[in-house]
């Protein structure tokens, strides 16, 4: 699982602080070298790394922590707020439309699980109380839309699709009609991924958001390619402007770095973390 390897190293740097009544800052900088090590090989990414135990250290060397009767639980205590912090904090939710109709824009490149990730959203959306649609803007990659009819036949929720129309927006426009005219709430649109970021790609996402101005444009990205996954957040983010992540395999590493790394160059949260296809 993700996390495991730096969640086993991180916890043995704990148990030697917890074990010391007093701290130095000879103590305190042979843990921070330490953590340091923990978090990249863990993949995160190493200006995030540099910032991070810079942070913990300032805040580690102040006086009240020092002069504490227990001053190595106070250090693990500010590591676990700075990973939480990096993380998003404890709010990341998805927001919602205040007209009472929500679009979310789905991107990422090709291969992050995408579809299937529109599918559980979609799920987990209707035990929320939600009545969401799906909507399958994916023109190029062949049987994705018959992908799509899948996982929405698996979650219990309708897909809007026009097989043969060319012009994604029309479509995404279509089912934004379409699904208001039918009493849903929340209109999920999969759009089409390339292998890396280029020109074409953004324009169309730009294009679709555009027309639909979905409430959060949502990039879903894959945590077993690493620093890749931090490198096409931050492209997004640049080129689209994203609101929130999703993390894609989160099972099939044990390092989960890209998730500590991609909120941070970004400046947006992990909303939610998936793992298995199910």
């Amino acid at each position: 699982m993700a996390f495991e390897g730096l969640s086993d190293k991180l916890q043995g740097v704990f148990k030697k602080l917890k074990g010391k009544g007093v701290l130095t800052e000879t103590d305190i900088n042979e843990a921070m070298r330490e953590v340091k090590l923990a978090l990249l090989e863990a993949d995160v990414h190493f200006k995030v790394v540099k910032d991070f135990v810079a942070a913990v250290k300032e805040k580690a060397m102040g006086k009240e922590v020092l002069e504490s009767l227990t001053p190595g639980q106070q250090v693990v205590k500010i590591v676990h707020d700075q990973l939480t912090e990096l993380m998003g904090g404890s709010g990341s939710k998805l927001t919602y439309s205040p007209r009472g109709f929500t679009t979310y824009l789905m991107v990422g490149l090709q291969g992050t699980g995408k579809t299937t990730t529109c599918g559980k959203l979609a799920a987990y959306l209707k035990k929320e109380g939600k009545k969401p649609m799906l909507a399958a803007c994916d023109i190029y990659r062949p049987a994705a839309i018959d992908q799509l009819e899948v996982v929405a036949a698996q979650a219990g929720v309708p897909v809007f699709t026009k097989r043969g129309e060319k012009d994604p927006v029309i479509i995404a426009k279509e089912a934004m009609a379409e699904g208001e005219k039918k009493g849903y709430n929340v209109l999920i649109i999969d759009t089409a991924g390339r292998l890396q970021i280029d020109g074409e790609l953004m324009e169309e996402l730009v294009r679709i958001r555009q027309a639909v101005k979905p409430q959060e444009v949502i990039l879903v990205v894959d945590a077993l390619t690493g620093q890749d996954a931090v490198n096409a957040a931050e492209g997004f983010h640049q080129q689209l402007g994203i609101d929130g992540i999703i993390m894609t395999k989160m099972d099939g590493d044990s390092r989960g770095g890209a998730a500590l790394s991609t909120k941070k160059v970004t400046g947006r949260p992990i909303k939610f973390i998936g793992t298995s296809e199910k």
